[in-house]
């Protein structure tokens, strides 16, 4: 694994907002960024175009690089780890992949593979063992597959999901895809499509919900979900990433405690076009896009736009505090609020 020594790790982007700090931790590699999974405060995998891969385990002190050797020309859009050796890949476009390793990277071997015609994943979700993928729709039905043992077997569903014309999935940042769980039991997922009809959509029931976001053009509508589970209280943001500083409709606010989801939009909508969001804890939130990032203190009832840097997605480590953002150029950042 080829390593790649903290060339910018002295380079800190400042924000004119009180206390948000960036730190660039890797950037210039021939690869596109859009998968993220942040194990601890130590550990994160990230994987993208060009067959490339990268993992830190002291932080992003030093980052492995790797380009996967037979698949140099696949786009990694999603990466799930579970540990510092164990992680999963997701390759999208025909046919489509998933990759797992068990070394920390060394060796690849192949878990999944449809080589149907137009296939093309779009983001993976784990809950324990327990995971989902989805997919464009293939023949007009929307594409899952579905794993019990992390990873190591999929299945396709056992029912398929109509889309409407112009209905996909965005794979821009592996976060369109959410389980939820109540009182430590799972209980549901979802996902939420974009382009020309944008919806939120329960895998588990079938049910369907218009999403109050931004549509009508194949660029337009959700990118992202996050749920918080202690409140149970979502979001979803998106946009047109085609126009990424228009606000209109760019982020919708979900509260799950009731029979069927509650939509609402907040007073201050984030700026522009965002990719992907994340709670880092029951207030506060992180949104990135290709116009910047923006944070939320209040349950994103309101967002501040605290810097203009692009990046495709943000992820918080799930045992941890710590913060990372990857995107385009290899670029691989902390940040710091």
């Amino acid at each position: 694994m080829k390593r790649l020594f903290g060339l910018s790790a002295i380079l800190f982007l400042a924000f004119s907002a009180k206390s948000q700090q960036i730190k660039i931790l890797t950037e210039g590699n021939k690869t596109s960024i859009r998968g993220l999974s942040v194990v601890n405060d130590k550990i994160f995998w990230a994987s993208g175009s060009n067959g490339m891969v990268a993992r830190s385990v002291d932080g992003g002190a030093t980052i492995g690089w790797q380009q996967i050797k037979g698949y140099e020309k696949r786009d990694f859009r999603d990466v799930e780890a579970f540990d510092r050796n164990t992680a999963i890949i997701m390759g999208v476009d025909w046919p489509a992949i998933i990759l797992k390793t068990k070394d920390g990277g060394k060796n690849w071997y192949k878990v999944f593979e449809d080589s149907t015609k137009g296939m093309f994943l779009d983001a993976m979700e784990f809950n324990n063992q327990d995971g989902y993928v989805i997919g464009d729709p293939v023949n007009g039905k929307m594409f899952k597959a579905y794993t019990t043992d992390f990873g190591e077997t999929w299945k396709t569903n056992t029912w398929e999901t109509d889309l409407k014309e112009g209905e996909a999935f965005f794979a821009s940042s592996g976060s369109n895809i959410k389980f939820l769980n109540f009182n430590n039991t799972l209980t549901t997922c979802y996902a939420v499509s974009g382009g020309k009809s944008s919806r939120l959509i329960n895998l588990f029931d079938q049910k369907i919900f218009i999403l109050p976001i931004v549509q009508g053009k194949e660029s337009t509508g959700a990118n992202s979900i996050d749920i918080n589970l202690k409140t149970r209280k979502g979001i979803v943001v998106g946009g047109d990433f085609m126009n990424d500083k228009d606000t209109i409709l760019n982020c919708v606010l979900i509260n799950f405690n009731t029979v069927n989801p509650q939509f609402s939009h907040p007073k201050t909508s984030p700026h522009g076009y965002k990719s992907c969001v994340i709670y880092t804890d029951e207030n506060s939130l992180i949104a990135c896009g290709t116009s910047g990032i923006d944070i939320s203190k209040d349950g994103g009832m309101n967002w501040q736009f605290i810097s203009n840097e692009s990046f495709h997605v943000v992820q918080k480590a799930k045992k941890g505090n710590s913060v990372f953002l990857a995107g385009g150029k290899g670029r691989i950042a902390q940040l710091f609020f």
